[in-house]
Formats: C-alpha cells, structure tokens, sequence
C-alpha cells in the first residue's frame, strides 16, 4: 500500500477511547477487518487499550510484531479539564497584565442570573500562580523595554516554590516578535530542565490577548497529563512487541505522532470525535455523497458535525467545558445525549434526557450491574428496538424486568403515565436534542439540513436516525458497515497533518503578493520541519494555504481557501470571501478587507486501503418482533446484518442487528445495501 511513507504493509489498529466502549478496528492484510469494543476504563485509559490488544492476540491469534499502523483517539485531554486533573499551572504575563486571564472580555451569558458565575478559567491558575514580568514588546513588533531576566527569575522560583508542576508564558504582542518569550523558555529549561513550558508564540501566534493567553494556559494544563499518558501507552506497546509507532488522532483531523502530540496537547481536545467525522468522510466518498452530517450517537454524548463537499467543516475556536479555546478543530457540536443518557424529571415535573450518563459501570439499569436511574437505553428496550438477548452481539445480557422497573419508578409513575408513554417521551425528548444540535451545526452555518445526508454511527447513531431524518425533513441517511465503530475506522482513513499559522495583520488592497508568499513560504519550513519529525516521506506531501479575512473594522474572521494558482490570488481570496460571508452572515457588501492570519497546512493522504473482505456465518433466518412507535404498535422483520448483500432492499417498518449497533428502520423508510455493504436508507416521497 502506498499512503504515509511508511511501513503499511503489515496490520492496521485502530482504537478510539469513549467514555463506555474503548473501540478497535484491525485491518489484515489479507482485507479481513476485525472491530471489537472493551469497556473503557475512565480511571486509567490505557488498561482499556492493552486489553483490547490482548484480546485480539488471544482470539484473533495476532502476532503484535505484525502491526505496522497504531492509530489513537483518545479522550485524555478533554477529561483533564473537565475532571480539573490538569497540572498546578503558573501562568507568566508582562507585567501588568498579570490578570488577563480572568478580566476576559467582560462578556456574559447570563445577563440576569442572580448569582454570577466566572466565565473565565481562572482555575487553570488562580492568582497566587500568575506573575507579571517586565520587558515590553509594543504593537509594531519593536522591544521597548528588555526582558527582565532578573524578575523572570524570580517570578519563577516563587512558582516552583509553590510546586507548580508546567508554566505558560503569554507576553503582549509575541505573535510579532517572540524574541522575550523565546529568551525566557531557554532561562527556565535552564534552570529547570524537567518543568514542561508553553509559549503563546508557539501555541496561538495571534492577535487578541485574551484568546492567546487562554489556548496558551490549557496547553500547559494538560502537557503533564498527556505527556505521562502517551509516554506510557508507547512503553506498554513496546513492551507488548508493537513495532508501529504510535500516532495520535489531532482536533482537526490529522493524524500525528505521540512526540509531535506531547509537544502540542491543546490540538487533541476533539481527538475522538475528529476521528469519527474523518471515518464519515470516506463513507461518504465510497457512497458518491459529498454533503453529509455526521450523527455519533455514544453512550454518554452525541457528537454532529457538518461535511460539505466531501470536506469537514473546520473552526479556528471551540469550547471546552464551556470556555472558548482558540485552537483549530473539526466544527463538532456535542450534547449530553445517548444510549446511556439519564432520564430525569425536573422541578416544573418536566421529562429531562441527559447530560449524566449512567455510563459503562454501573450503565443502564438492564446491564444488570447495579444501575437504578432509567436511561434511554432502558427506553429503546421496553420499546422493543433492542434484542436483549444479542446486545454487542450477545456479548452483554440485557434484562427487560429491570428496565420496566426504572421507568416505571422513575418517570411513568411521576407523570402519570404508562411505561411504554415513558419510553416513547424519554425517545421523544432526546430525538428533539439531537435534532436542535444538528440545526446549530448545519443552519447556524448558513446550510440546509435538508440539503444533506444524516450518516449514522456510534452505537446508537443507526437506531435514531429514522427520527432525527424524520423531525428534520431529510430524505436520506447513510449506515456504515460498522458504524457502531467508525470512529476507530476513521484513524485508519486520516491523513497525517499539520498546520501552523501565523499573524498577518494588513488590509487586503494594496498586498505585495510577493510578501504574502514569503510568509508561507516561513510557515512551510515550520510545516515541514514537523513532517521530517514524523519520519514520513516528504514527497508525498501536499500543501494548501488559507487566509483568515474579515471586513475593516470588522470583529471576527473567516477562514478562506487561499489559491497561490489562481489568476490573480488576491482578487480570488476577496471573491471567496464574499461568498462566505454571505453564506454564513446572509449578507456581504463589497468595502474594503483585511487579512488577519495566514495558514499553511502540510498533508499526507493514508495508504489506500484494501475491500473489506470480511464476513461471518451467519443464519439467514428471520423472524418478526413487535416494536412501539409514535404511530401505533407495528410488527417489525428482524434481520442480521451480515446476511443482507449488495443490491439487496429492506423495506420498514425493519430492524436491522449487528454487533456494534441496532439500525431501526421506520414504516415510511426503504434501504439499499451498496457495494461496499454501507446502506443508504430513503424516505418515501408521499410520507
């Protein structure tokens, strides 16, 4: 095969952490795809992995020496921050601006709330951790005043002496002329060569100091955490005889290596829902189908993002746990909905879905292990959607008794209802969750939702679908072969990728070209310089550019595809970026732009992978199953995936089971299994 440069000729993994199935796909080399799911161990997520490996050898009789590809989504840094597991930070400013970091932008989002909350993270380093430094760089790039290595010192001494354990250093205006920040990370290495550093110039070199100091401040957080976690994951794989290297799935969708992760842990927040969107995108690819949203439907969350024309929708600012972190990522948009959600009711006697999660232990009351809160799952049992008797593929039983009884105490008794008015409310709800997540992805971007294809995955993703299509005005949706596992697919079909950026603050009218490709050309080194680091074959590489545009005077930017072959380059970004604008604010007005950041981004596509040639003994016996829906009682055909074939149709009302999930296929719904057993579910016309 030919793809990253690589050795790709040997067995590809790989695994994804979620918050109740750490998932694994193995690709042989013979085509065979192997996908399997071990529950995820929160409290060290790494056992999960080796597990999940130790089975493969065991069952699968894998030689480990056989692996060439590794790939990892991982969940660890975004569980850093919202467990505050981080590293007891101290944060460095110049001085006087000791208290950016919780001034923020004066902006709230409750405006009438009684009691107000922080809305910065100030407990990524509270005030005792925050030190101002002398030295001044002013807004043109020139020092006004020399770094006070003295103080820096100093500042640095009192920090460790409190046992911070990382520093982030944002002085004013490093996106310009870095030389201050630069002189104090080599004075701290060389007095403290173990303590981890983050530079803003080397994190986020942008204008808007606030934005920089906090992607800067979340980087250190995390550094230690994932420093520790990745470090150890390549001691075990070593010690387990995996020749691969290890590589990380980043929040925009590239893949890179556990050294280049470790040295930027800010760019792994979405590493897992990244995955699951690349994974969506070469489904999309094989289907012909260029727009699509993306619905993960997990245990704990659901995870929607946007695909348009054959590629996903990128953002330069998400939100962690509320707070914005300036870092670029693949647009997700994630809710607290899915199969483990917890049915709830709230003080006005309202049925609630989610965000707690009864999660893998003790998970929904019909696991069995102890769960007494009703969840969705428990709902799409007493629904009759789900086989208790082949849930992940018979791995796990699930009891009808105990879920009956959760709702019923839980939720049909408080309201007065049947179980099964329960079961139908508790779906109701979450499907009109899901739906409202899927509008702010597609309509908040200037996209029709109806102008899309739903493509389902997760574990629950291909049991709502027909729903949230439905509630939507979709027409079709797309069921992966393995959905439940796309995720972990997806780290096989990424490309390895990075991008760096830098500030280049200049009206649009008048640029030099020329200067603008000597900037890229600065920013190519840099890209370059970390492809060399991944080992790969730099022939391979392909480049493109993007600019970040906005009107004069204007707050915030677009990023806009920058075109070096172009007829004239300029002209063509400022049309584009119309067009954008007008897609995204409804309206654009040809008045002067300026450009904000330039952007280099280096890639190696994947080695193309072989035709799935897996497929299992299965009976081709059928029988019926009564399932409740919205409409009524209907009687529904029960079929295993593995039996249906290419060209073959099903029509609804049908339940399609498979191992890694249950595809609930509605009254008004027919399917068609592609060729590469992917299948493509329509709508009738007159429904």
């Amino acid at each position: 095969m030919k793809g990253y440069g690589m050795d790709t000729n040997g067995v590809l993994v790989g695994v994804d952490v979620g918050g109740t199935f750490t998932d694994f796909v193995c690709i042989l080399t013979n085509g065979h795809r192997i996908a399997i799911k071990e529950p995820s161990t929160p409290e060290e997520p790494s056992q999960a992995v080796l597990k999940g490996l130790q089975r493969l050898v065991d069952d699968q009789c894998l030689n480990p020496a056989s692996i060439s590809v590794f790939a990892h989504g991982t969940t660890v840094a975004t569980n850093a921050v919202l467990e505050r597991k981080g590293a007891r930070l101290g944060l460095l400013t110049t001085a006087g601006f000791r208290d950016t970091l919780e001034v923020g932008r004066q902006m709230r989002h409750q405006m009438y709330s009684v009691q107000l909350d922080p809305e910065t993270p100030i407990f990524l380093a509270p005030g005792r951790y925050r030190k101002g430094v002398g030295g001044r760089i002013d807004a043109n790039g020139k020092e006004l005043k020399p770094l006070d290595e003295v103080g820096l010192l100093e500042a640095v001494d009192g920090l460790v002496a409190d046992q911070v354990e990382a520093i982030a250093i944002a002085f004013l205006f490093s996106f310009l002329n870095p030389s201050h920040e630069r002189r104090a990370g080599e004075l701290i290495a060389d007095r403290w060569p173990n303590l981890p550093v983050s530079l803003s110039s080397e994190v986020d070199p942008a204008f808007r100091e606030y934005e920089r100091t906090v992607v800067t401040a979340f980087d250190a957080y995390i550094k230690p955490v994932i420093d520790t976690y990745l470090g150890r994951l390549e001691a075990d794989l070593t010690q387990a005889a995996v020749p691969a290297k290890l590589q990380v799935m980043q929040s925009r969708g590239g893949l890179s290596g556990s050294a280049v992760a470790r040295a930027r842990p800010v760019r792994l927040f979405l590493s897992g829902p990244a995955a699951g969107v690349i994974g969506g995108q070469r489904e999309g690819q094989e289907a012909a189908i260029s727009n699509l949203i993306t619905v993960d439907i997990g245990g704990t969350s659901c995870d929607i993002a946007l695909i348009s024309k054959a590629k996903p929708i990128l953002r330069h600012e998400g939100k962690i746990d509320g707070y914005a972190v300036r870092v670029p990522m693949v647009d997700v948009n994630a809710i607290g909905s899915g199969g483990g959600s917890i049915a709830w009711i709230d003080g006005g006697s309202g049925l609630r879905v989610g965000p707690h999660s009864a999660g893998s232990d003790p998970g929904p009351a019909c696991y069995g292990r102890g769960g007494d809160d009703a969840t969705v799952t428990d709902a799409s049992l007493v629904l009759g959607m789900l086989d208790p008797n082949y849930f992940t593929g018979g791995n796990l039983a699930l009891d009808p008794s105990l879920a009956r009884d959760t709702i019923e105490k839980k939720v049909a008794a408080p309201l007065s209802l049947s179980i099964e008015e329960a079961a139908l409310g508790i779906h109701r709800v979450l499907n009109a969750q899901m739906a409202e997540g899927i509008r702010l992805v597609s309509v908040r971007q200037g996209y029709d939702p109806r102008d899309f294809t739903l493509l389902a995955l997760g574990g629950a993703g291909a049991l709502h679908a027909t729903s949230l299509a439905d509630e939507l005005s979709v027409a079709q949706i797309l069921v992966p072969r393995r959905p439940g596992v796309l995720s972990a697919a997806g780290l096989l079909s990424a490309p390895v990728e990075h991008e760096v950026s830098s500030s280049f603050a200049r009206p649009l009218a008048g640029i030099d070209l020329k200067s603008i490709m000597s900037e890229l050309a600065s920013l190519d080194r840099r890209a370059l310089a970390l492809m060399k680091f991944e080992g790969v074959d730099t022939d391979l590489v392909e480049i493109s550019y993007a600019a970040d545009l906005c009107y004069i005077g204007q707050s915030y930017h677009i990023e806009i595809p920058f075109s070096t072959d172009a007829a004239d380059p300029l002209d063509q970004l400022y049309r584009d970026f119309l067009v954008a604008h007008e897609r995204v604010y409804g309206h654009a007005v040809e008045v002067p732009a300026r450009i904000v950041n330039l952007r280099s981004v280096h890639r190696i596509q994947p080695a193309e992978l072989p035709l799935d040639t897996s497929r299992a003994e299965t009976s081709t016996e059928f029988y019926e199953r009564t399932v409740l829906t919205e409409d009524g009682v209907v009687s529904a055909r029960v079929i295993r995936r593995d039996n249906l074939m290419p060209g073959e149709t099903i029509l609804g009302p049908a339940i399609i089971e498979q191992a890694d999930t249950t595809l609930w296929l509605a009254p008004a719904w027919s399917g068609e299994v592609l060729n590469n057993a992917a299948i493509l579910l329509t709508r009738e016309t007159n429904s």
